[in-house]
């Protein structure tokens, strides 16, 4: 297994350059902002670039503060690259199937369309999925308390964004969502 560092580095120019260039070829595509210019989605940001350089700054150590041993360095790097690689399926196919749809946060004055099929017929937010995968991925990689503690975070501030998410999509899309909400579930089980 290659190093932590080299693992976490090379996922993240792979998960990150997928949503680059997805924001990039939809702002061309459709000539309007797809980021939204709420507290939201700028925090967000914010938060996964702190996790991301968090748990970077980590991997460079033996012995980082923090460190926790709940299950062997074999096990915990095929569970870690396991979670990495389904991050990127479960990303990937968020990103795809969403099309045009696509937005960064809430922007209040686009109405895009309610998709409900590919990925979306399981998870009603799994690019949020991905992210959690990705949070739990680096956690298992490290066995750190501190990324445990920003994971904790992470999770509560993503379903805070989920909120105001859906109250915006009832707010589009009324009845469909309401019935979309009851067969589909927001993260995978709940």
């Amino acid at each position: 297994m290659p190093e932590t560092w080299l693992v976490i580095l090379l996922h993240q120019l792979v998960f990150q350059g997928m949503f680059v260039m997805k924001n990039i070829i939809l702002y061309r595509k459709i000539g309007k902002q797809i980021r939204g210019k709420n507290i939201e989605a700028t925090l967000s940001i914010a938060f996964f670039a702190l996790f991301i350089v968090v748990a970077l700054g980590l991997s460079f150590f033996k012995h980082p503060f923090g460190s926790i041993q709940l299950i062997n360095g074999s096990l915990a790097g095929t569970l870690g690259f396991g979670l990495l690689l389904l991050n990127l399926v479960v990303s990937g196919a968020s990103l795809m199937h969403l099309k045009d749809s696509w937005r960064v946060g809430v922007i209040e004055d686009q109405k895009t369309d309610l998709v409900t099929t590919g990925i979306y017929r399981f998870t009603r937010n799994p690019y949020f999925v991905s992210y959690f995968l990705m949070f739990a991925a680096y956690t298992v990689l490290l066995q750190n308390l501190i990324l445990v503690g920003l994971s904790i975070f992470g999770f509560v501030f993503v379903h805070q964004m989920i909120i105001r998410e859906e109250a915006y999509l009832y707010s589009v899309h009324g009845d469909a969502y309401v019935q979309y909400k009851m067969n589909v579930p927001r993260y995978l089980i709940v």
